[in-house]
C-alpha cells in the first residue's frame, strides 16, 4: 500500500491506496464534479502535495515540495504518465519526476504571518486544547487549524486569523510527526484499530473517535450499520480525549435488537477481539456497564 491519501473533487477520501487503486482513481478522472485528486503523504507535511487537473484534453499535474519557490507544473496528455509519476511521488523514488517538462509557478510573494496578540494565560489555554485534540490523533491539520481559529471567539473578539491559526497548527503537527519518528512498532491504537477491524468483518459496527457524545453516537451508530451487523462498538471524542490524556478509554457496545442477552453477547466479543490485539479490556459482564480499555499508551501516529 502506498502512504498516501487521495482526496477527490466528490469530496471522496481515500487512505493507503494500493498502486491500483490509484491508477484507477486517476482513469476515471475527467467527468463533472471528479475533475481533480490531490496526493498527501502520510503524514501529511505543510505544502507537500501533489494534484492533478482533468476535465478533457491534457492533465495538468502539480507538485509542491514545501515552498511557494517549490511547486512546479507539467502537461501530461496521458493518463499512464500522470500514473507513473504519482506512483513514484508516493514512493519518493529518486528520479520520479524525470521524463516530465515542468515549469516553476509562480504562486506570489509569501505573506508574513503576524504574532499572535495574546496573553500568557489564553496562549496556553489555546496551545493546550489544540494539543489535546493533536495527540488524539484523529484530527486533519486544517481541523486543527479550524479549532485553533475559533477556540478563542466570543461574541465581541476574533483573537486568532485563519493565517495565525494555520500557522500555530502547523508548529505544532511538526512538533508531533517528529516525536512520533522515535515510536518503533505497533502501538496501543494500532492495536485497537485491529480488534475494531475483525470486529466489523464479523458483523459488529465499530467506529473510532465516532460523534461528539454519547446522546449522539446512540441516535447516530444505528445508521451505520449494515443489513447483517448484530451490534455495534464505539468511542466519542470525549472517549478519545480521556484516553489521550492517560485515563484509559470508554468502549459504548450494544446489540441492533435492543435486547440485554444480545448486548452482553456483543460485549463478549468485543473483549476477545481487544485481548487477542494485545489490549487489556475491563468489564464486569453487566450489559449496562462501558468497557474500558486500560493501562493504555496512547500514541496514534497522525494521517491528516
Amino acid at each position: 500500500m502506498l502512504e498516501i491519501v487521495v482526496k477527490t473533487e466528490n469530496w471522496e477520501r481515500h487512505v493507503r491506496v494500493s498502486g491500483g487503486e490509484l491508477a484507477g482513481l486517476v482513469r476515471r478522472m475527467g467527468g463533472e464534479g471528479d475533475r481533480f485528486l490531490v496526493v498527501q503523504r502520510i503524514p501529511d507535511l505543510p505544502d507537500v502535495f501533489a494534484q492533478v487537473w482533468h476535465a478533457g484534453g491534457d492533465y495538468t499535474l502539480e507538485h509542491r515540495d514545501g515552498a511557494a519557490d517549490r511547486h512546479f507544473q507539467a502537461m501530461v496528455d496521458r493518463p499512464e504518465g500522470v500514473i507513473a509519476a504519482l506512483t513514484g511521488w508516493a514512493r519518493q523514488e529518486d528520479g520520479w519526476d524525470a521524463g516530465l517538462a515542468w515549469s516553476l509557478l509562480d504562486m506570489g510573494p509569501t505573506r508574513e504571518v503576524p504574532l499572535l496578540d495574546l496573553d500568557e494565560d489564553e496562549r496556553e489555554e489555546l496551545e493546550k486544547r489544540v494539543r489535546e485534540v493533536l495527540v488524539g490523533g484523529y484530527a486533519s491539520r486544517a481541523e486543527l487549524a479550524e479549532l485553533a481559529e475559533e477556540y478563542l471567539v466570543t461574541k465581541d473578539r476574533r483573537p486568532v486569523s485563519r493565517e495565525q491559526a494555520e500557522a500555530l497548527a502547523d508548529r505544532m503537527w511538526l512538533e508531533r510527526v517528529a516525536e512520533q519518528a522515535t515510536w518503533r512498532g505497533e502501538t496501543d491504537p494500532e492495536r485497537l484499530t485491529r480488534a475494531f477491524g475483525a470486529l466489523q468483518a464479523a458483523g459488529i459496527t465499530a467506529r473510532e473517535n465516532f460523534t461528539c457524545c454519547r446522546n449522539c453516537g446512540q441516535s447516530e451508530i444505528v445508521g451505520e450499520g449494515g443489513p447483517d451487523a448484530r451490534g455495534f462498538v464505539y468511542f466519542h471524542t470525549q472517549c478519545t480525549d480521556s484516553a489521550a490524556s492517560g485515563h484509559g478509554l470508554m468502549l459504548l457496545y450494544g446489540g441492533f435488537d435492543g435486547s440485554s442477552e444480545t448486548t452482553a453477547a456483543i460485549g463478549d466479543e468485543v473483549v476477545v477481539a481487544l485481548e487477542a490485539s494485545g489490549l487489556n479490556a475491563e468489564w464486569d459482564r453487566d450489559p449496562d456497564r462501558a468497557i474500558t480499555v486500560t493501562p493504555l499508551d496512547w500514541r496514534r501516529r497522525l494521517v491528516g
